[in-house]
């Protein structure tokens, strides 16, 4: 693997001369900004052998480096030894990020090359200026990947289905007028959206042209009476498309996206979401009058409706289920041998798509035992992964996605006698989930603010973690999902602020490098609690129902109000499940949420 990313790197190289490029920088991006890639935009993991889900390569003639962050160095490591690629371990204070090593390590006059349909249109922004005192050019022309991946996949053609009542809560019409009279807040005659959650939550539409995600690759353009879906022929039936054309949307070819932008009316206000369309995408809308705000899709999805909240409870019990089949077979077939992290995946997705509503998972399982566990976004393969025996932390972060919502959770399992100090740092975990499940707070607060509650038990203990505490959630939709996000990194915009219906994940970590890692997660829904003289107060409702294995809990260092937070969860747990349970599974189920004293 090591030798065919040398290679690979050395033909870069040459198309770069050819191009006239002095470096390129190859990002994990598509033309929609997705997190997860289809094949065929999976340029930077061909290249250079690294795996994880996030992270940029850039390439000189005579250096090449790989910028990922925490989560990914232990594996990046790994997977780069050999390549000649230099691990730049981004957030390091000692590691300038990828422009500013740009204009650090280039001379002026030189040219930085990056396919602008990969290049997000607020990035665009960032580096012309951060190029324009060091004298670098930016040309974004340029897709080296036609150039030198011979056997590049085509874009995928899945077809495209309707999100239909029960499960869709909302009418498509109701969803178009609302962003229109969003745009019209902002004085804009059109709107562009390139995200792919976006389009598909406006349109009432899922596919599954990106792993993981109910989405399909589209753009749309919206005006204030018409709009344009451009999606790729034969993704769409006759009748779907007709109904469509009822509710004012016209089907286009994918191809046409840029010539519709410039054919637009000028004078025209068109409004972009700088975060979420590519500086490629809006190359041909030269002329136009730019707005540019958040997608009020994003706003509008992220507060979930009440119905919507009534199907996720229901998936959520469903989805508990198949974890509790799932965790009574690990817990009998584990001590025979033999089981290795792979076989937890396969166990638990076949648990999972035994359930009503199951469609597929919604983000690859972590399987990770002991010291694989320190990485958080390990993920076991074939030529690696672990054998789970003898003594130990055994952590499985997965979840579904379901016509009725999109699950997520992370639990501990004890795997023979864990140590006291793997049981404390389980028990130094679980008080900061706890603490942030219980906590009230104002409406409108930024979520990042929410970050140091849940962080506090471990701060407590000398320890951190690298991740944020929670991503915002989508229904039937995008595994993460903003605009929300429970960490102290996130900006405090008021896009970020906190509200009423949305769903964020609760996931305090401690990871003790080539030891174990902790993390403990439930989806957690804000709800009014309150309104008082000093306003609207909300709270957390715990979606998330599966037990927390309390022999991975040192459980004298709970409070007893943690004590009692525990037992009531494990008491709703056993009260909703129940139904749903027999045999074996049911038996797990009352022994794993009997009362802790």
């Amino acid at each position: 693997m090591a030798a065919q990313a040398v290679a690979r790197i050395g033909r870069l190289r040459a198309a770069m001369k050819e191009a006239g490029l002095d470096a390129y920088v190859v990002l994990s991006a598509d033309p929609h900004l997705s997190e997860y890639l289809p094949d065929r935009w999976a340029f930077r993991e061909w290249l250079s052998g690294f795996g994880g889900s996030a992270g940029t390569l850039v390439v000189t003639a005579s250096f090449a480096g790989l910028w990922t962050d925490s989560r990914y160095w232990v594996q990046a490591q790994g997977d780069l030894d050999g390549t000649g690629i230099a691990l730049m371990r981004a957030g390091h204070p000692d590691v300038p990020g990828v422009s500013a090593w740009l204009a650090q390590n280039l001379q002026r006059g030189q040219t930085v090359g990056v396919d602008g349909h990969t290049l997000a249109l607020a990035t665009h922004a960032q580096w012309l200026q951060a190029f324009e005192a060091p004298g670098l050019a930016l040309d974004t022309r340029h897709d080296l990947a036609d150039a030198i991946w011979r056997d590049r996949p085509p874009a995928p053609r899945a077809p495209v289905a309707e999100h239909l009542p029960p499960h869709a809560c909302r009418a498509r019409r109701d969803n178009l007028a609302e962003v229109r009279q969003a745009m019209a807040g902002h004085g804009a005659d059109w709107h562009w959206l390139s995200a792919l959650d976006d389009i598909a939550w406006l349109l009432n539409l899922r596919g599954s042209d990106v792993d993981y995600n109910p989405v399909f690759l589209a753009h749309l353009l919206l005006g204030r009476d018409e709009a344009r879906l451009f999606i790729a022929q034969g993704k769409l039936d006759a009748g779907l498309s007709g109904r469509l054309a009822q509710d004012g949307v016209v089907v286009c070819d994918y191809t046409d996206a840029g010539a519709a932008l410039a054919a637009l009316p000028r004078p025209s206000t068109l409004l972009v979401d700088p975060a979420r369309v590519t500086h490629g995408a809006l190359e041909a809308g030269e002329g136009l009058t730019r707005v540019e705000a958040i997608n009020p899709s994003q706003l509008l999805k992220s507060r979930k409706t009440e119905q919507e909240l009534q199907n996720v409870r229901q998936a959520m019990e469903q989805d508990g289920a198949a974890l509790c089949e799932f965790f009574a077979w690990f817990e009998q077939a584990q001590p025979a041998g033999g089981m290795t992290e792979l076989a937890v995946d396969e166990y638990l997705t076949a648990a999972r798509a035994r359930r009503p509503g199951f469609v597929c998972p919604s983000f690859g399982t972590i399987a990770a035992f002991n010291a694989n566990a320190a990485m958080p976004h390990y993920h076991a393969t074939q030529a690696a992964h672990a054998t789970i025996e003898g003594d130990g932390l055994l952590l499985i972060d997965s979840g579904g996605q379901y016509l009725g919502g999109t699950t997520d959770i992370t639990r501990m399992v004890a795997v023979g006698h864990p140590t006291d100090e793997q049981r404390k740092d389980c028990a130094a975990v679980l008080k900061g989930m706890i603490a942030l499940s219980r906590l009230v707070f104002p409406e409108g607060i930024s979520a990042g603010a929410l970050d140091a509650v849940a962080r506090a038990p471990i701060w407590a203990t000398g320890a951190d973690y690298g991740h944020g505490t929670g991503h915002g959630v989508g229904y039937f939709m995008n595994v993460h999902e903003g605009p929300q996000s429970i960490s102290h990194r996130s900006a405090n915009l008021p896009n970020t602020a906190m509200r009423a219906g949305m769903i964020t994940s609760n996931e305090p970590g401690l990871y003790r490098d080539g030891k174990w890692g902790v993390r403990i997660e439930n989806l957690v829904a804000a709800r009014i609690e309150r309104e008082t003289e000093f306003g609207q107060f909300l709270a957390f409702e715990t979606l998330t129902l599966c037990p927390i294995d309390t022999r991975c809990i040192e459980t004298s260092l709970l409070t007893d109000a943690e004590r009692a937070w525990l037992n009531a969860y494990h008491a709703e747990v056993r009260k909703r499940l129940e139904p749903l349970l027999e045999g074996n599974a049911l038996r797990w189920l009352s022994e794993r949420t009997a009362p802790i004293r």
